[in-house]
C-alpha cells in the first residue's frame, strides 16, 4: 500500500458514484476520500453507504477516508480493510470524538484501531479546537469544514475566516498533530485562484489541501513542493547540523534550534518527492 509521510492531496469523491471513485483511485491523490456526507443526496445515502462497503472490502494501494454522515454508518464500515481513517463531520465538542472511538472500538474490538478526523464546521468547534484535537489517541488530524463555517459566520470575504484558520493551526501544533490541510476550493476552473488560495494557507501555516476535481491535485502539489530557494536554505540548516548539536550559528550570523533543523529536513523531504 501507498504511503507517504507528507500527504499534499485529499481527493473527495461521492459514495454513491463507484466508478468516479475509482477515477479518484487512479488520480495520483495522496489519500481518496468516499464521502457519505454533503455529496450525497438522502435518497442516495443507503446505497452510498453499500457500494463503499463494497469498495473496502478489499485495501487499495491508494489510503481511502471516508467521510461519515451519521455515527450509524460505523457498523458498516469500522472493520472493513480497506478502511484507513474516518472523517468525522460537525465536530463540536470533544465528547462527539470519544463517542465515535468508542463506537469504532464496539465494532472492531481494537481501541484507537482507526484514525479519526474531526472536521470543525462552526464557531463553537473553533473555539474548542484544541480540546477537540486533544480528545482521543485516535485522532490524527483536524481540518475546517470552510463552506458551513463561513455561513454560521456570516463572513463576507475570504479573508474573514483567516483567524479561524490560524486557530486550527495553532491547535494541531499544540496537540503534536501534523498541520492541517487546507479546506477545498469549490471552483474548480479557476486554478489561478485556486493557487493564490494555496499560497495564503501555506503563509498560514497549512499543509496540503483538499481537493473536489482531479484537475486540482497539481495544482495544490505545485503550491506547497518547497522552492529552489527554500531547498537551498533547508541544505544550509541540515549540513551545520551534521557538525555542531543545539543552537546552530550558520555562515550569515543566524540562529537556528533543533526545531528549524526538524522542519528543515522535513522541506528536503518533500523536495525529493517532487524530483
Amino acid at each position: 500500500m501507498r504511503t507517504t509521510p507528507f500527504p499534499l492531496t485529499w481527493l473527495y469523491a461521492p459514495g454513491d458514484r463507484p466508478a468516479v471513485v475509482q477515477k479518484a483511485l487512479a488520480s495520483g491523490a495522496d489519500v481518496v476520500i468516499v464521502d457519505l456526507e454533503d455529496a450525497v443526496a438522502p435518497d442516495r445515502k443507503a446505497y452510498a453507504l453499500e457500494a463503499t462497503a463494497d469498495l473496502l472490502a478489499d485495501p487499495h494501494p491508494v489510503p481511502v477516508h471516508v467521510r461519515i454522515h451519521t455515527p450509524r454508518d460505523i457498523p458498516t464500515l469500522a472493520s472493513l480493510p480497506g478502511l484507513r481513517g474516518l472523517r468525522v463531520p460537525k465536530v463540536t465538542h470533544a465528547t462527539d470524538i470519544h463517542r465515535i472511538a468508542d463506537a469504532v472500538t464496539e465494532f472492531t474490538g481494537v481501541t484507537d484501531g482507526i484514525p479519526l478526523y474531526p472536521l470543525l464546521e462552526n464557531a463553537l468547534a473553533v473555539e474548542r479546537a484544541y480540546a477537540i484535537a486533544t480528545a482521543h489517541p485516535a485522532v490524527h488530524g483536524i481540518a475546517l469544514g470552510e463552506a458551513d463555517l463561513r455561513a454560521d459566520l456570516g463572513v463576507r470575504s475570504d479573508s474573514g475566516l483567516d483567524w479561524s484558520r490560524g486557530r486550527l493551526v495553532v491547535a494541531a501544533r499544540a496537540a503534536a498533530l501534523p498541520p492541517p490541510a487546507q479546506s477545498v476550493h469549490p471552483d474548480i476552473r479557476d486554478l489561478d485562484a485556486l493557487a493564490a488560495s494555496c499560497a495564503r494557507g501555506r503563509a498560514l501555516g497549512f499543509f496540503g489541501r483538499a481537493a473536489i476535481h482531479p484537475r486540482q491535485l497539481p495544482v495544490i502539489e505545485q503550491a506547497y513542493f518547497p522552492t529552489p530557494d527554500e531547498v537551498a536554505a533547508a541544505e544550509e540548516v541540515v549540513k551545520a547540523a551534521e557538525t555542531e548539536e543545539g543552537a546552530l550559528a550558520l555562515p550569515d550570523g543566524r540562529f537556528v534550534d533543533a526545531a528549524v533543523v526538524e522542519g528543515a529536513r522535513r522541506v528536503l523531504t518533500l523536495a525529493a518527492r517532487a524530483c
